[in-house]
């Protein structure tokens, strides 16, 4: 029996969590992290550690947030999207503080666990050794008929209730020792909040839908007798799943703990192989993602919104009395929709409608529609992205700083330049730190150039025009930037070949050290309504987005010659914020 040591790190947002760490017995560099099921904690993890018999691995197993000896309130956190930054937050930590390599780790998940892990491999793509998913809580049984419908009705009537689970010890597992320190156990948290059991429907079921964007090695372990999730999800996610190497091991009348079951030897033992395995065969590639543009699932998909629905299509009508309703009754009323409508819905201008967020238009009525315009979850999501972005500046900002560089940030396609206008304000640029912001559009400069004398910023700041593809002018920057930020621009552009032209200027630009903060969008539910319906700043087109997953942005970055060290997705897991060093000459870029 190994012996644990329990631990702590501080999360995103300051909350302390707790792990265990078994260390190896013949340390070697490789590890297993554990994500218990929901209700549980990591110290129940002990057995996986002493049966699974894996003494050359490190094995690290977290207590969740709210849950175990953690603080708070049980099973709560204010989204689901903060366990998978947490999940994040947790691998960054073992880096750093354990000294590990990404391509060193193996995940193990169970049940909520399994679904946390699969976010976060989806959302911010680490390129891990290989994952193992056990029973994952795609979607949970909760057999009252409407019951989701139900909860979301009493969430809004009560706010953020709990739940408890229905589920007892003995529809768990058959192993009469895990009955019994389940029933005792004082840190077992059967409540759930209501706000986290509704999300973790969404969160599986953008997981499960976009399941071939994840490339890492993946065993999922499916029980037979499950009680607790359905299946069909799970074998749902195995069809999608885009890792080429990939296995499913069904565990004929296993209930929900899988591996807690009394016959868990039939578990442990193909995932032992599994593991061993992924570490005898050479690391996984993503490099074969540059091409993404040109085949695949991303590049169908974006071949099929930008193909006209066929002619008389109850769909194809509906859209076109959208488009419409928006460029006649919508523009008058609301003035972001009028500016969406005679800028394109993609526009710097439109942007900073977003960004400042101040409902406009004619009368309440036109106030009411334009507030409703702004909360669409697209435009959400952006704000969110705004401060992330404002996080990852400052992050850049103290990074350069401490490797003894002077603050150069350049914005190659800044838009009005509001949203890093006030990040910049906010770091406080102030003594020889500068900013380079461009754009292509002489609307957008001139505005960004008004932001820029407003604020008080001339000193530190100034504003040109310039091409965010034009590889040869942006190698030639001056001065060299130390920060280089992309917001907002390569999503618009389905073609690989302009991104990567554009980060190869970029890099040649940067000194070893430099960072490059970047933005991606791997996700949006509202992607063929942004097609058919809003029309582009490119000459008023159809906004038809080709989808980059995370693991593709990254891999375009990697190429460049650039090191991802961070990344944050918002709670819809829509737009992400990364940041990357600069390579030194000799080094070999690696995930």
């Amino acid at each position: 029996m190994r012996t644990s040591t329990l631990q702590q790190f501080d999360s995103h947002d300051g909350y302390v969590l707790h792990y265990h760490h078994w260390p190896a017995i013949n340390p070697d560099g490789k590890a297993l992290v554990l994500f218990h099921r929901g209700h549980e904690h990591g110290a129940r993890l002990q057995h996986i550690v002493d049966e699974l018999d894996c003494p050359d691995f490190d094995i690290f197993a977290w207590d969740a947030r709210g849950h175990g000896v953690n603080t708070g309130r049980r099973g709560y956190a204010p989204d689901f999207g903060y366990f998978v930054r947490d999940a994040q937050a947790f691998h960054e930590h073992l880096l750093a503080t354990h000294g590990l390599a990404a391509e060193n780790i193996v995940v193990i998940g169970q049940s909520v666990g399994a679904v946390i892990a699969a976010a976060w491999v989806h959302d911010y793509a680490p390129r891990l050794r290989a994952m193992v998913l056990a029973s994952p809580a795609f979607s949970v049984k909760l057999y009252v008929p409407g019951a989701v419908p139900g909860l979301k009705a009493l969430q809004a009537l009560m706010g953020n209730f709990s739940v408890n689970s229905y589920v007892k010890s003995n529809q768990l597992t058959h192993d009469e020792v895990r009955q019994q320190t389940y029933d005792t156990d004082p840190l077992i948290t059967r409540a759930i909040a209501v706000n986290i059991l509704l999300e973790l429907y969404d969160a599986a079921d953008r997981v499960v839908a976009d399941a071939g964007a994840i490339l890492v090695p993946t065993l999922l372990l499916i029980s037979g007798n499950d009680y607790v999730v359905r299946r069909e999800p799970q074998e749902q996610f195995f069809q999608n799943l885009g890792a080429a190497d990939k296995s499913l091991v069904e565990l004929e009348g296993f209930y929900h703990d899988t591996l807690g079951e009394k016959n868990r030897a039939q578990a442990f033992a193909p995932m032992r192989r599994f593991i061993r395995a992924k570490f005898e065969q050479p690391m996984w590639s993503a490099q074969a993602l540059r091409n993404a543009h040109l085949a695949g699932k991303t590049y169908d998909e974006f071949r099929a919104l930008g193909t006209p629905l066929p002619a008389g299509s109850v769909k194809g009508l509906m859209f076109k009395a959208t488009r419409a309703m928006m460029a006649g009754p919508g523009k008058a009323l609301s003035n972001g929709i009028r500016i969406g409508v005679e800028t394109g819905f993609d526009s710097g201008s439109m942007l900073d409608c977003v960004y400042r967020n101040t409902p406009q238009g004619w009368g309440a009525i036109g106030r009411a529609v334009d507030q409703q315009y702004l909360n669409a979850i697209g435009w959400k999501g952006i704000r969110v992205r705004r401060e992330h972005l404002t996080q990852m500046l400052a992050k850049a900002m103290a990074t350069v700083t401490r490797s003894g560089m002077p603050v150069r940030v350049v914005d190659i396609a800044a838009g009005h330049g509001r949203y890093v206008l006030d990040a910049l304000a906010n770091a406080g640029l102030k003594g020889d730190a500068s900013a380079l912001l461009r754009d292509y559009s002489d609307i957008n400069v001139a505005a960004g150039r008004k932001l820029i004398d407003a604020m008080h910023l001339a000193q530190n700041v100034r504003f040109e025009k310039g091409d965010a593809f034009d590889e040869v002018d942006l190698a030639a920057l001056q001065p060299a930037p130390t920060i280089a930020v992309v917001s907002g621009l390569y999503e618009l552009f389905p073609d690989n070949d302009k991104v990567a032209a554009s980060l190869r200027g970029l890099s040649t630009a940067m000194a070893p050290g430099a960072c490059l903060i970047y933005t991606g969008q791997p996700w949006h539910p509202q992607l063929e309504f942004i097609a058919r319906v809003l029309s582009s700043h490119q000459g008023g087109a159809d906004w038809v987005m080709r989808r980059r997953t995370q693991l593709e942005m990254d891999e375009l970055v990697r190429q460049a010659g650039f090191t991802k060290v961070t990344g944050v997705a918002d709670q819809w897991g829509i737009f992400t914020v990364s940041m990357a060093v600069k390579n030194p000459p000799t080094a070999l870029p690696h995930g």
